[in-house]
């Protein structure tokens, strides 16, 4: 892996075409400009919103870095990054279920709730990885898995004690889980659409196969840059009030 990251140029001739390789490249830069943002802000926000803000900008930072990587090995190598992509998602999608939690202390949430979302996120996501790159030949077991812990965290946050929680804080605090949730159930909805798309399994006769990088690179920095608007948002009315 050391050989493979020093061998990739850091500059590669992009074709005008090459629209895989530029939403590679705008998602890089909205990423770290959206890091920028979370991380100069931090000072304005009361002491209890600024790790809510930082986790948000790590997130956003992380996937930059990681963007970097998957837009020179794409333009190296003409292939999708899954490598890269899922290390970037198993470092910042748990980071993406810290927030719920953060956001939720108020209301008196425990870390057992983050612990078990954290779970959820990582078995989705190596079992999604198992499924793409080392046993694509049962992919279509290894998305079951990964398909049901990402509706565990679904039900979570949208029926279970997240959602009991958010009630009970109310207010602001509400309307933030609220539009974290529907970034879960849309935003998200877009990876195992894209699992089943680049998979071979029952789903190929229905759906085909295709590239589905231009859908994941707009839908992490929709989902990602989204995600800490909304904790953003909620720090500014909060520190406000």
């Amino acid at each position: 892996m050391t050989n493979l990251l020093f061998s990739i140029p850091l500059i590669s001739k992009m074709l005008p075409t090459d629209y895989v390789g530029f939403t590679f490249f705008i998602g890089c830069m909205a990423m770290m400009a959206a890091s920028a943002f979370f991380f100069l802000s931090l000072s304005q926000f009361d002491k209890k919103w600024r790790v809510s803000v930082l986790v948000s900008g790590l997130i956003t930072f992380i996937a930059a870095v990681h963007y970097f990587y998957m837009r020179d090995y794409w333009a190296s190598f003409g292939e999708s990054p899954t490598f890269f992509r899922y290390v970037d998602w198993v470092l910042t999608v748990p980071l993406m279920c810290l927030e719920f939690y953060l956001i939720l202390k108020i209301a008196g949430a425990k870390q057992s709730l983050l612990w078990k979302m954290i779970v959820y996120s990582l078995v989705m996501l190596v079992t999604g990885y198992f499924g793409e790159a080392v046993d694509p030949t049962n992919a279509w077991l290894w998305g079951l898995v990964s398909g049901v812990a990402y509706f565990a965290i679904v039900y979570e946050i949208w029926l279970g004690e997240a959602s009991k929680l958010a009630k009970a804080a109310g207010g602001e605090v509400l309307s933030a889980h609220k539009i974290l949730c529907w970034f879960v159930l849309v935003g998200w909805a877009i990876y195992p659409l894209g699992y089943m798309l680049g998979t071979e399994g029952w789903y190929t006769s229905l759906l085909g196969k295709g590239n589905v990088d231009v859908a994941y690179n707009i839908a992490d920095a929709i989902n990602k840059i989204g995600f800490g608007l909304v904790i953003y948002n909620l720090a500014v009315k909060s520190t406000k009030d």
